[in-house]
């Protein structure tokens, strides 16, 4: 099939890697975000699906919004059989969905119909499952409500962070959607309406969600940490600044101690009050700082006895 490939952020790039691969296709353009500005002096870069189609030598094609008429009448032009769609981050309207053969097949890293949304992944660690995947389906006008094409799954580790997660889903999904892709050209693969239970919704995650609430639970506070990692980043306050948790925590069961945010701090060691068990940092990132080990800030900050985060 020619294929038009739609996607923006570095996890959708071993899906366009998969299909360049392919003997059985043709990935004649992509779709992308415009450049935007990054890094310290706000330069505007292109994404690197962008990047990654011109090393391949692919037309690139970077609309507004994907309902502007120059993008359709282009998109038309080139007329592919199917577009496949990986985190491109605009909403595919229409006037677009009508021109390819095959329409536009999303690969959505979740469990569909569990965990719709932008932020699939970190809704899943933050929720404490143990199992989530990856799912092909064709895009409609609902929000990921298509009909699905297939599935992987993929567990999920007491230890994993989303950042470390989506990569996983990320290789394992570009298989997936390679596969579906076949499938849709040899004929015999058909989409299967998502079931009418066991909807969850994902929205993005806000800098406030990931603000660490020292009363609840450690567990719920581990979950915050890795749900959040690497971006927004869970964070805390002290001294009336902010300080990232940017590394693991480590529970700490038999010990209740310290009351919700109180630090303690070790010759190697901080740790930290919840509302059951203490914790352990690994690393934090002041305020204007650079991740450090949360034993050489605390030195540093020269904590006294009793002072508490989130304050």
């Amino acid at each position: 099939m020619r294929l038009v490939f739609a996607g923006t952020p570095e996890v959708a790039v071993p899906a366009l890697d998969a299909l360049l691969a392919s003997d059985r296709h043709e990935v004649v353009a992509v779709v992308t975000r415009p450049d935007a500005p990054a890094g310290r002096g706000r330069k505007l870069v292109a994404s690197p699906v962008a990047q990654r189609a011109e090393e391949a030598g692919i037309e690139i094609l970077k609309p507004a919004k994907p309902s502007d008429p120059d993008f359709l009448a282009r998109l038309a032009e080139i007329a592919p059989d199917c577009c496949p769609v990986v985190a491109y981050g605009a909403l595919i309207r229409p006037g677009a969905l009508e021109i390819p053969v095959h329409g536009w097949v999303n690969l959505h890293f979740s469990l569909l119909p569990a965990w719709r949304g932008a932020a699939p992944v970190q809704h899943a660690v933050l929720a404490g499952d143990e199992v989530t995947g990856a799912s092909t389906f064709r895009i409609e006008q609902g929000l990921d409500s298509g009909p699905v094409f297939g599935v992987i799954t993929e567990e999920i580790r007491p230890t994993d962070t989303s950042g470390e997660l989506l990569t996983r889903l990320a290789h394992s999904g570009a298989r997936l959607l390679s596969a579906t892709m076949d499938g849709i050209e040899d004929g015999g693969l058909q989409a299967v309406p998502q079931p009418a239970d066991g909807i969850t919704l994902a929205p993005k995650i806000s800098v406030e969600d990931a603000r660490i609430d020292w009363k609840h639970p450690a567990l719920r506070i581990d979950r915050v940490v890795r749900g959040c990692a690497p971006a927004p980043g869970a964070w805390t306050t002290f001294r009336g600044e902010r300080l990232k948790v940017s590394g693991p925590v480590t529970l700490l069961p038999g010990s209740t101690e310290l009351a919700p945010g109180e630090l303690a701090v070790g010759k190697n060691s901080l740790r930290a009050g919840t509302g059951s068990h203490d914790i352990e940092f690994g690393e934090v990132q002041p305020q204007g700082k650079k991740p450090m080990r949360a034993a050489d800030w605390a030195r540093g900050a020269r904590i006294e006895s009793g002072e508490q985060l989130g304050l």
